[in-house]
């Protein structure tokens, strides 16, 4: 019985995530291509194990099944930690994930003891059965187990009809967001941003690279003729990608068969396998020198690009959580998938509109003001640890070096610690903001991103955001400046 409950656990939380379950198969070296059918079976054979080592008459088959199944995981495990690797073993599911390794092997092993002993004790009498009671049930007994069974199965269809309402009122949430900014006035009045990324229709570059425990692939495999391909691009140091990871593996669950997701991040695997672990995310591709997020000309990070089932470009690359969700949303709305261009979220603040009053202090604790009275002021949204913003950390310090004297202030405003931002050498005050509530104020999404405040305090640009926006608003700030 604690057998048959190991595998029944097992194959129930398996059975609800199976792309995950897929995906940990995929983990311990299986090819994509067997991975998906061996992932999907894993859990049926679990249960069918689990339903025979109740009655005693196969009580033994079961354990035999069990047994073998077992000695798989173990081979697998131990070949694994022979390696140096440590894939998510996806054992029960969403209930509880956690990396292969000596607890993982050493419980394996003691069920295959305990298998391997049902199996021996059930060549001879295989004493009673655990199913043998219900014979035994006169009218009323088994009237009270139907009962009790249909008051089960009721809860727990229950329950799931609660979840699937409560994930469907969040695709509504988005689709009124989307309705409400189409019919808005003044967003129809506004001219539509220029395009992002690569042009529309053109085949989409092709790649190759590795996950996070070996495995590799290649965009040919992740294409579908029937399912669009979007590539997220992310970085482990980016708070808004870290806060982009509990939706995405939302969106993989949901939408599997409409939208196939790849994340595309930048770092070791030992950094991403953490947070692909703790949400359950599955895709997850190192993008090592960032090769594919510049072949697709992507401007900072979380971004986002839609591929056909043809391998064609057909969407911009969208920046920042929600215009991701947005392109989500548009996607999966569509029944043919067009060339997509997905609404500008306008959450950055208005030109004209007075800057957010907000209290910064800088690396010694003095204030730190946003305008100055004389001149313009370039606000800088930074992370030290971004591999985008280290990227450009020269360009800012030939704008600090070669800007006129009347060019705008540079003002960096940083996460990290006092020691990271001092590592960087500049000249410009920089004010510490933890938890990016001053990016946030002003519409951003990620860094590196910038926005001017003129003199008197009023926003007087749209938000740049990646670097090449943020050093082309740097370049045209000082020519209005001089």
């Amino acid at each position: 019985m604690v057998l048959a409950g190991v595998f029944a656990l097992a194959s129930v939380t398996k059975l609800a995530d199976l792309r995950g379950s897929r995906a940990a198969v995929v983990g311990f070296g299986i090819p994509e291509r067997v991975a998906a059918p061996l992932g999907t079976a894993l859990p049926f054979a679990e249960l069918a194990i689990a339903a025979a080592l109740l009655p005693a008459s196969s009580a033994r088959v079961g354990a035999l099944g069990a047994g073998a199944l077992l000695a798989v995981f173990i081979v697998a495990i131990a070949r694994s930690m022979a390696r140096g690797e440590a894939p998510d073993c996806h054992c029960f599911g969403q209930l509880h994930s956690a990396p292969a390794g000596r607890r993982t092997l050493a419980r394996n092993l003691g069920l295959a003891a305990l298998a391997a002993f049902v199996a021996a004790a059930g060549w001879g009498d295989a004493m009673p059965s655990a199913t043998g009671w219900i014979g035994r049930l006169d009218g009323a007994g088994v009237v009270a187990v139907a009962g009790g069974l249909a008051i089960a199965v009721l809860a727990g269809v229950t329950a799931w009809a609660l979840l699937a309402l409560l994930r469907q009122n969040g695709r509504m949430l988005l689709r009124i967001e989307a309705l409400e900014a189409e019919l808005d006035p003044a967003a129809a009045a506004r001219p539509a941003p220029p395009h992002q990324g690569l042009p529309l229709g053109e085949p989409a570059p092709a790649f190759s690279l590795a996950g996070l425990y070996g495995e590799s692939v290649t965009l040919e495999s992740l294409i579908s003729a029937d399912t669009p391909v979007m590539l997220v691009f992310t970085d482990p140091a980016c708070g808004p990608c870290s806060a982009l990871m509990p939706q995405i593996a939302t969106w993989q669950r949901e939408l599997a068969g409409e939208l196939t997701i790849a994340v595309l991040t930048r770092g070791s695997p030992q950094d991403n396998r953490a947070k692909a672990r703790e949400h359950g995310i599955a895709g997850v591709w190192l993008d090592h020198g960032l090769t594919v997020y510049n072949a697709y000309s992507a401007q900072g990070t979380p971004g986002a690009v839609l591929i056909d089932g043809h391998g064609r470009i057909a969407s911009d690359v969208v920046a920042g959580v929600e215009a991701i969700a947005a392109l989500v949303e548009v996607t999966t709305r569509t029944p043919s998938l067009p060339v997509v261009h997905v609404p500008a979220r306008q959450t950055a603040l208005a030109l004209g509109a007075p800057a957010p009053a907000l209290e910064l202090a800088d690396l010694t604790g003095a204030p730190v003001e946003l305008a100055v009275p004389d001149r313009d002021t370039l606000v800088l949204f930074w992370n030290p640890d971004c591999g985008f913003c280290e990227r450009m950390l020269d360009d800012v310090r030939d704008f600090e070096r070669t800007a006129p004297p009347e060019a705008p202030r540079l003002l960096l405003v940083s996460t990290g610690s006092q020691a990271d931002n001092e590592r960087l050498g500049l000249r410009a005050p920089i004010a510490l903001d933890h938890a990016f509530a001053a990016g946030a104020a002003f519409g951003s999404t990620g860094t590196p991103s910038a926005v001017l405040i003129d003199r008197h305090g009023r926003v007087a640009s749209e938000l740049a955001l990646g670097a090449p926006s943020v050093m082309a608003l740097a370049g045209t700030a000082s020519e209005i400046g001089a």
